[in-house]
């Protein structure tokens, strides 16, 4: 059976939940969430605390699916990936990382199956970690409606309400995007699903 290594980026603690930077964490429970329903599995506890993060095994489709929510700390997020991919030996391509994009407008979904960090302190470690950018990785946009010198203000910041309301389709189409890359492949879930 293939597996595939699903990874939301944030950062633990109750003081970063619902925050910007966490919008890979909150990815995650709810595909975790979304998965167990389909396999009836009971929603308890999704997550187990394992080796590096917060991990949860599901299947789609015939296919094996570890969702990991790195416990390292944003800027270590690449300790975690590398070691899962290893102890479950999962190819890159099989590689999935879901991310907050300050460079895009508010719940704006692009995925790409390589490229720069965009300046992404979570991305920059897992790249310098793997030693490639040749991962996809899914960038979900919070906009950077903030001022100057206050980037890190803004994505520490909770969703205001209008965002929190938007926010439940759009982490229903990171759900589906999820699906369809591990169904389908990355180029065309790229086609079917980004400028859409």
């Amino acid at each position: 059976m293939s597996k595939f290594l699903i990874v939301g980026l944030g950062n633990i603690g109750e003081e970063y939940s619902f925050t910007r930077h966490n919008i890979g964490f909150e990815v995650a429970d709810a595909l975790a969430a979304d998965l167990a329903k389909e396999e009836t599995l009971s929603p308890g506890k999704l997550f187990r605390s394992d080796r590096l993060a917060h991990v949860c095994e599901s299947k789609f489709k015939g296919k094996q699916l570890i969702i990991l929510k790195p416990t390292t700390y944003m800027n270590l997020s690449g300790k975690a990936v590398n070691y899962w991919m290893q102890a479950e030996k999962i190819p890159l391509e099989n590689i999935f990382v879901i991310t907050d994009d300050l460079a895009l407008p508010f719940g704006t979904l692009r995925l790409k199956k390589k490229g720069s960090d965009g300046g992404h302190n979570g991305l920059t470690d897992i790249i310098e970690t793997l030693n490639t950018s040749n991962f996809a990785r899914l960038r979900f946009g919070i906009g950077n409606n903030f001022q100057k010198g206050r980037q890190v203000e803004f994505v520490l910041q909770r969703w205001s309400e209008d965002e929190a309301k938007a926010l439940v389709e759009r982490i229903e189409k990171c759900i589906q995007i999820v699906k369809s890359f591990v169904s389908i492949g990355v180029d065309r879930t790229m086609s079917d699903f980004n400028n859409k």
